[in-house]
C-alpha cells in the first residue's frame, strides 16, 4: 500500500512538473522576424540588435531573409505562422505584396510589426522606423548647402518601397524653393529596381553623358547608390567635386566622408529601432498595445507608428554620431583607409 502510495505520488510530481514546463514554454514569445534582404551591411546589423534584444528578453526568434523574392517571403512567413510564432516583425522587398503576409498572419491571429518600411493597405499591428521624410531633406538640404545651383540628379530605390517614396518627398521638399527660383534643375531621376551599387553606377553613367558631364550634384537615397554614383564621378575625374549624398552610415560611407568624395550619410541609430520593435513585438504577444507617438496612413488603413529622428553625418560631426555611439569604432574606420589617412584627418579636425 504504501508503495503504491509511493509510485501514484512521484507520477503526480512528475505530471506537474511536465504541466509546469509546458506553461513555461508556452509563455516564451516566439518573433519570427522576416528580412528582405541579409546582405547589405545595414541589414546585418539589424539582425544582430533584434537578435541581441529578444534574447535579453527571453524570447524565441527565428530570423529569414528573401533576398527580393516576394514569393519566397510570403512561403517563409507561412513556415513561421505554421512553427507557432506568436507575432511577426516584418521588412517588407514590395510594400504592396507584402499584404499578403499581413492577411495569413490575422487568418491565426499573429500581429504585425513593419518594420523600417511600410507595409500598404493593411491593418499592421505598428510600424516603427524613422521619419524618412525627414531623411530626404536631410539629404537635399546638405547636397544643395555645397552645390547651390545648377543641375542635380537624384539617385532613388525602387518604387515598390515606401521608404523610397518618402526619401524622394523630403527631398524635393528641401530643393523645391531652389528650383522654384531656377537656381537649380532636377535635370534626372533615375528608380533603381533594387537597393544596388550597380544601377546607380550606371545610371549616373548614363547621366553624365547626357549632361556632357555637367552636373552639380547627386542625391543619393542610401550608401551603396553613393558609392556607385561616385565611382561613375571618378572615371569622369569628378569624385570630390561633385557632392553627394547617402544613407545607413555604411562603413564604405564614412570612408568616402572621410577621402571628401562623399558629402554626407543619414545616421539612424538602429540600437532604439531595434529594441523599441522587440519589446513592441513581445507586448503584442501578450495582447498589450505598444505606446505610440504617431499614426501613419498605409493606404486602407491609418496605422499606429513609432517614428525616431535621422541625424545628418558629415566630417564636422562624425565623431559626435557615429563613432561615440559606437556604430563605427576609430579603430573599425582607420583600418579601412589607407596608412596616414585616418591621422590626417584627425589632425585637420583639432
Amino acid at each position: 500500500m504504501r508503495l503504491r502510495q509511493t509510485i501514484f505520488f512521484s507520477i503526480f510530481l512528475l505530471v506537474l512538473a511536465l504541466s509546469v514546463i509546458v506553461r513555461a514554454e508556452e509563455a516564451i514569445v516566439h518573433i519570427g522576424f522576416l528580412m528582405d534582404s541579409s546582405k547589405l551591411e545595414r541589414w546585418q546589423r539589424d539582425a544582430k540588435l533584434i537578435q541581441a534584444r529578444a534574447d535579453e528578453l527571453g524570447a524565441k526568434i527565428t530570423i529569414k531573409a528573401a533576398e527580393g523574392d516576394d514569393d519566397l517571403q510570403l512561403q517563409q512567413a507561412n513556415q513561421l505562422l505554421d512553427a507557432g510564432v506568436n507575432v511577426l516583425i516584418v521588412v517588407p522587398h514590395d510594400a504592396e505584396k507584402a499584404a499578403a503576409i499581413v492577411q495569413a498572419a490575422q487568418r491565426k491571429g499573429v500581429p504585425v510589426v513593419s518594420y523600417d518600411r511600410l507595409i500598404k493597405n493593411s491593418p499592421v499591428s505598428l510600424y516603427i522606423s524613422f521619419d524618412n521624410v525627414q531623411v530626404g531633406k536631410l539629404q537635399a538640404s546638405a547636397v544643395l548647402a555645397a552645390a547651390p545651383k545648377g543641375h542635380f540628379f537624384l539617385i532613388e530605390g525602387p518604387r515598390s518601397d515606401n521608404n523610397a517614396l518618402q526619401f524622394e518627398r523630403g527631398q524635393k521638399l528641401a530643393l523645391q524653393e531652389a528650383v522654384d527660383t531656377g537656381r537649380i534643375t532636377i535635370s534626372g531621376e533615375e528608380w533603381c529596381h533594387q537597393w544596388n551599387r550597380q544601377e546607380a553606377y550606371e545610371g549616373t553613367i548614363a547621366a553624365l553623358k547626357k549632361s556632357d558631364d555637367k552636373i552639380a550634384a547627386i542625391v543619393a537615397a542610401n550608401d551603396e547608390f553613393a558609392g556607385g554614383a561616385i565611382q561613375a564621378l571618378k572615371e569622369h575625374k569628378l569624385a570630390g567635386i561633385v557632392p553627394v549624398s547617402g544613407q545607413d552610415a555604411d562603413l564604405p560611407g564614412v570612408v568616402r566622408i572621410i577621402r571628401g568624395t562623399q558629402i554626407m550619410t543619414v545616421y539612424k541609430p538602429l540600437g532604439p529601432l531595434a529594441k523599441r520593435a522587440v519589446d513592441a513585438a513581445v507586448a503584442l504577444a501578450h495582447g498589450t498595445k505598444p505606446t505610440t507617438s504617431d499614426s501613419i496612413p498605409n493606404g486602407n488603413f491609418t496605422v499606429p507608428a513609432i517614428l525616431l529622428q535621422p541625424i545628418a553625418v558629415e566630417q564636422k560631426n562624425l565623431g559626435a554620431t557615429v563613432i561615440s555611439d559606437g556604430f563605427h569604432t576609430a579603430e573599425e574606420i582607420k583600418k579601412a583607409l589607407a596608412p596616414g589617412e585616418w591621422e590626417k584627418f584627425t589632425s585637420r579636425k583639432r
